[in-house]
């Protein structure tokens, strides 16, 4: 697809919002919302390897989201869990594309079929450096951080790291995103003008981007007023000129 676009973030991350009160709008379960939900990922998913983003990050399940009721975390497994098994059986597909996915967040407490089929398709996507897709799941931003700094203070215990050598480097490598730019730009939709716990770290100059579309409505030419109003910032990093 040729590139429309007068700036194009390198990497944009997007907190999947809206799912419940879409379905309760018009008197559904919450899981319906969420199977809604799901697929809308998809086609967004597809839509920003279509247009040339290089990394995109979706926030599907918080570590504060264990608190919702059991018959909605069990709906919202169920989904992950088939997400995994299209994700191993098309992956011939998915090779072609280059596409290399991660899921960032704590495998503790998660189901074990669903860690077993998150490790392969990690493993066999591992290669592929023309797309990089992060999918947060049981993921908090201070359990990532103190996850960080706990590996950091290991390292001091065994003699590795001296405390002078901790620097903002040092905590960012040990972070899930390691190696990846931090994200130009955070969509957050569903009208919700908070991060939620999500990549704490890696937004210190991130754009904001908020949009009254909730989740299951939002389409990819939502995604392209946010984009385009991106590329209408003027970032200064800090830079007062």
């Amino acid at each position: 697809m040729e590139n429309k676009f007068a700036v194009l973030p390198r990497h944009i991350a997007i907190i999947m919002d809206g799912n419940g009160r879409w379905a309760k709008q018009r008197g559904l379960k919450r899981y319906e919302g969420h199977k809604v939900g799901a697929e809308v990922f998809r086609t967004i998913t597809q839509y920003c390897i279509d247009i040339g983003i290089k990394h995109v990050t979706f926030y599907a399940f918080s570590t504060e989201n264990w608190k919702r009721s059991k018959v909605e975390v069990a709906a919202i497994m169920t989904l992950l869990r088939q997400y995994l098994e299209e994700m191993r059986i098309r992956f011939a597909e998915n090779e072609e594309l280059g596409c290399r996915i991660r899921f960032i967040g704590s495998r503790a407490g998660m189901p074990k079929d669903i860690v077993k089929l998150m490790d392969t398709v990690e493993k066999r996507s591992a290669d592929k450096d023309k797309v990089f897709i992060n999918i947060a799941v049981n993921y908090g931003g201070r359990a990532e951080i103190t996850e960080s700094v706990k590996e950091i203070a290991r390292g001091i215990k065994r003699g590795d790291i001296d405390i002078d050598d901790i620097d903002e480097e040092m905590i960012g490598a040990r972070l899930y995103t390691a190696g990846q730019p931090d994200p130009d730009l955070i969509i957050r939709p569903s009208g919700e003008y908070r991060l939620s716990n999500f990549l704490l770290w890696q937004s210190a100059y991130s754009e904001f981007y908020i949009d009254d579309v909730l989740w299951p409505d939002y389409t990819p030419q939502d995604l392209d007023r946010a984009i385009e109003a991106y590329g209408k910032r003027d970032r200064r990093f800090g830079n007062a000129q």
